[in-house]
C-alpha cells in the first residue's frame, strides 16, 4: 500500500441490525475496488471479514475485522462488525477505532432494534454517523418509506445525499443529490454507467438538495447569511459544510444502494471520500496528562509525540497474541521502543501489520489516523494506551457491557482440565465481555457472559481453538439449611475395644441465630468443668465442620447458635476426636429435632424496558416466583425493581431477550437468603439426592 496523510485516511465502522448486510457490503467495497478478486458471500463461508470458523458455521458475524482499500488516493479502513446483540463488545471495540459509524439499514425491514441500539452506542461514543439503506433491489423495499421513518425516529438532521433510481426489481441506479450525477448499474459489465437522472426524479432530487443545503447552513453562521442572501450554496460548500457537520454529530448523511448486486457501490465510495471526516476533522480526543495529571484534549496530527489506543486483541493458539491499535498522534515504528501508560512498562514492538480480514501485510510504519496491528505484546492489554515515555498520556477505557447469563464448564474427559484454563485465560484476553469464576463449593468452573450464543461460541472456541471439549449445563444453586426451633440434645459416643478407649459426652442447645449473621455462632457455658476446657475447641471445630453439610439436602448450614452447656468425660479415654465425634452426634440429633428449612438465595434485579413492555415483564416476574418492589421512570425507559429466587434467573436475558425483542435491559445483585417454598423443597431434595449417587458412582 502507499503511503498515506492523515488527511487521506477514512476509518468507516459498519454496524447496524444483524442481517441488515454489513458484511456483504464490506465485500462489495472491497470487491469494486478490486482489493478481492472475488465477490465473497456470507452463504458460502468465503467473506474477507468473517474469517473465523464460528462466523463461517453460524453465518453470522462474531467479531470485529478490518479490511483496508484505496478509492482515488484515499485509504478507506472498513472496520467490519457484529449486529448480534450477544458480541456488542466488539462493536463497542470497533467503534472505538472509527472516525464514522455507517449504519446499515435494511431497505425491506426498515428501523430494527439494531438500528436503534447501534444509534444509542453512536451516541454514547459521540461519533460521527452516517445511514446506508441496503438492499433496495428487493421484494417490499421502499427506500422513501425507511427515509421517513429513519428523520422521525432520529431527528430533522437527517439528510439524503443519495437517491434510488427505481424500485424493487427495477432498482437499477443511484443519484448523487450534491453532484447530480445519475449513474446507471450495467448487468453485463456489472459497473455502473454515468447517465441523465430520469425526469420523474429531478424535483426529488432537487428537495433532497435542499434538505442538504438547510441542513449545512445551520451548521455555520457564515453559510446561513450566505443561504440567507442568495438562497443556495456551491457545491464545495456544501462538501466542507457536510463534512464539518458530519464530525460534528449535527448532519446524518444518507446513502443507498445494493450491497449484494453491486448498485451504488461507486457512488457510495465517491461520498464516502467527499462527505465523511478523515482523523484530521474528526473532534478531540479526551485523555490523560500523566505529567500534569489534569484532563486533555488530543487532536490527531502526524508531527506530534506517538500516542496509540489498543482498540482489540486477538489470541491465536498458534501465532500468539495480536494487538490491535489506532495511532491517535505522531508514528509508530517496527523494531522501536514504546511505553504502555497504563501498566507503567516498556514494551518492544516487533513486526507491524495492516490487516484485512486474516491476511497480514508486515509493514514499517503507521501514522496518526491509521490502523495496525502488532504481535506478542508482553504486557498489553485492550483499553491501553501506548505512547512516548517523554509524553506519557492514558486514553479513556472501553467500557464493556456487564455479563448477564452464566453456566457452568464441565469438562467432558477429566484430562481436559488444564485446557480449559488455559483456554479460557487466553479468550479472557480477547473478549472482555466474559467472565470466569470458580464455585469452590460445587467444584464448578463459572463462565458469564452476553447470552447464550455468546456463552455456546467460548464452548466451540475451546474445542476448536484449545482442543478441549466441553458440557455447559445451568450452574447449581447455592442453597443453604437452617433451623426454626429450639433443640437441646445430647451427644455421647463411648467406645470400649480393649486397651484405650473413646468416650466423649456432649450437651448442645441449638437455636436459630436471629441477629442477622449467617455463620455459626457457638456459645460456651460450660461450669464446673464437667467437659474440660481443652476439649472445648474440639467440640467447636466438630460443629463447623459439621455445618458444611445439612441434614435435609445436605447444603452448608446457616444462621444457627450452639450452646455447650454440659457433659461428662473420662479421665483416661476422653480425647479431642472423641469429644468432635459426639459433637457431630449433637449435631444430626439437634438438627432433626430444630424443624431444619431450605433457604434459598434472592436476587435484587432491576430491568430496563419501554414503558409497552412492563406488563410482559410484571406478570413474568411474578411467574417466577418474584416480588416487584416498585418502578421509576428513567429517559424514555422504566424501570422495574424486584426482587426474584435465584434459581428462576438463569436463562433471563434469554427470556427477557424474546419478551422485549432486545430492546430491555437487566442487572442483578445477591440480596439475601429466604426460605423455600414448601411445593418446591421436595424437588431440591430429590435432585440433591440423585447428584449425590452419581458422584457416589
Amino acid at each position: 500500500m502507499k503511503n498515506y496523510s492523515t488527511k487521506n485516511l477514512r476509518n468507516v465502522g459498519i454496524i447496524g441490525h444483524s442481517g441488515s448486510g454489513k458484511t456483504t457490503l464490506t465485500e462489495a467495497i472491497l470487491y469494486y475496488t478490486k482489493t478481492t478478486e472475488r465477490f465473497g458471500k456470507v452463504e458460502e463461508g468465503n467473506t474477507v471479514s468473517d474469517y473465523d470458523a464460528e462466523e463461517k458455521k453460524r453465518k453470522i458475524s462474531i467479531s470485529t475485522s478490518v479490511a483496508p482499500c484505496e478509492w482515488e488516493n484515499v485509504k478507506i479502513n472498513l472496520i467490519d462488525m457484529p449486529g448480534y446483540f450477544d458480541f456488542m463488545g466488539e462493536t463497542f471495540q470497533g467503534l472505538r477505532a472509527a472516525d464514522i459509524a455507517m449504519i446499515a439499514v435494511s431497505g425491506v425491514s426498515g428501523i430494527q432494534v439494531g438500528t436503534e441500539k447501534s444509534w444509542e452506542y453512536v451516541n454514547r461514543y459521540k461519533l460521527p454517523r452516517a445511514l446506508y439503506i441496503n438492499k433496495l433491489d428487493r421484494e417490499n423495499s421502499n427506500f422513501d418509506k425507511v427515509l421517513l421513518g429513519v428523520k422521525e425516529k432520529f431527528g430533522i438532521s437527517v439528510v439524503p445525499v443519495q437517491y434510488p433510481i427505481g424500485s424493487e426489481e427495477s432498482f437499477i441506479g443511484v443519484i448523487n443529490v450534491i453532484s447530480r450525477k445519475a449513474r446507471i448499474f450495467d448487468k453485463k459489465t456489472r459497473s455502473m454507467k454515468e447517465a441523465d437522472i430520469p425526469e420523474e426524479l429531478i424535483e426529488k432530487v432537487d428537495e433532497c438538495k435542499n434538505m442538504i443545503v438547510e441542513a449545512v447552513a445551520e451548521t455555520d453562521e457564515a453559510l446561513l447569511d450566505k443561504y440567507f442572501s442568495e438562497g443556495t450554496l456551491s457545491d464545495e460548500e456544501i462538501y466542507n459544510g457536510l463534512i464539518n457537520g458530519c464530525a460534528k454529530g449535527e448532519i446524518t448523511p444518507v446513502m443507498c444502494g445494493s450491497a449484494l448486486s453491486g448498485i451504488g457501490i461507486e457512488t457510495l465510495l465517491e461520498d464516502i471520500v467527499e462527505c465523511f471526516p478523515s482523523p484530521k476533522n474528526s473532534e478531540p480526543i479526551k485523555a490523560k496528562d500523566l505529567k500534569a495529571n489534569s484532563e486533555i484534549s488530543v487532536n490527531f496530527d502526524e508531527n506530534a509525540p506517538l500516542s496509540a489506543f489498543i482498540f482489540k486483541t486477538v489470541a491465536d493458539p498458534f501465532v500468539g497474541k495480536l494487538s490491535l491499535f489506532k495511532v491517535i498522534t505522531g508514528k509508530i515504528k517496527a523494531d522501536s521502543t514504546v511505553y504502555n501508560a497504563n501498566k507503567d512498562k516498556s514494551e518492544k514492538i516487533g513486526t507491524m501489520y495492516f490487516l484485512k480480514g486474516k491476511l497480514q501485510t508486515p509493514v514499517s510504519e503507521i501514522i496518526a489516523g491509521d490502523i495496525g496491528a502488532v504481535s506478542k505484546l508482553q504486557f498489553t492489554s485492550t483499553g491501553d494506551t501506548l505512547c512516548d515515555a517523554s509524553a506519557p498520556i492514558i486514553f479513556e477505557n472501553i467500557e464493556f457491557p456487564e455479563p448477564a447469563i452464566s453456566m457452568a464448564v464441565l469438562p467432558k474427559s477429566k484430562n481436559d482440565e488444564d485446557k480449559i484454563s488455559n483456554g479460557l485465560s487466553k479468550l479472557l484476553e480477547e473478549d472482555p465481555t466474559f467472565k470466569v469464576a470458580r464455585d469452590i463449593e460445587n467444584a464448578e468452573a463459572i463462565v458469564s457472559g452476553l447470552g447464550e450464543t455468546h456463552l455456546d461460541v467460548i464452548a466451540c472456541k475451546l474445542k476448536s481453538k484449545f482442543g478441549a471439549d466441553v458440557i455447559l449445563q445451568i450452574p447449581k444453586v447455592p442453597y443453604r439449611e437452617t433451623i426454626k426451633k429450639i433443640a437441646d440434645v445430647q451427644g455421647k459416643h463411648k467406645k470400649q475395644s480393649g486397651g484405650h478407649g473413646q468416650y466423649g459426652d456432649v450437651k448442645i442447645k441449638f437455636e436459630p441465630r436471629l441477629d442477622g449473621e449467617d455463620e455459626l455462632q457457638f456459645v460456651d457455658q460450660v461450669v464446673g468443668g464437667v467437659v474440660p476446657r481443652q476439649y472445648i475447641p474440639a467440640v467447636e471445630k466438630g460443629l463447623k465442620e459439621c455445618i458444611q453439610h445439612g441434614v435435609l439436602a445436605g447444603y452448608p448450614v446457616i444462621r444457627m447458635r450452639a450452646t455447650l452447656h454440659d457433659g461428662s468425660y473420662h479421665p483416661v479415654d476422653s480425647s479431642e476426636m472423641a469429644f468432635k465425634v459426639a459433637a457431630s452426634l449433637a449435631y444430626k440429633k439437634g438438627l432433626m429435632e430444630a424443624q431444619p428449612i431450605l433457604l434459598e438465595p434472592v436476587m435484587h434485579v432491576e430491568v430496563l424496558v419501554p414503558e409497552y413492555y412492563m406488563g410482559d415483564i410484571i406478570g413474568d416476574i411474578n411467574k417466577k416466583r418474584g416480588r416487584v418492589l416498585g418502578m421509576e421512570s428513567c429517559d424514555d425507559k422504566q424501570r422495574i425493581i424486584a426482587e426474584v429466587p435465584q434459581a428462576e434467573m438463569f436463562r433471563y436475558a434469554t427470556d427477557l431477550r424474546s419478551m422485549t425483542q432486545a430492546r430491555g435491559s437487566f442487572n442483578m445483585k445477591f440480596e439475601r437468603y429466604e426460605e423455600v417454598p414448601s411445593t418446591e423443597v421436595n424437588k431440591i431434595i430429590e435432585e440433591s439426592k440423585k447428584i449425590k449417587a452419581k458422584i457416589e458412582d
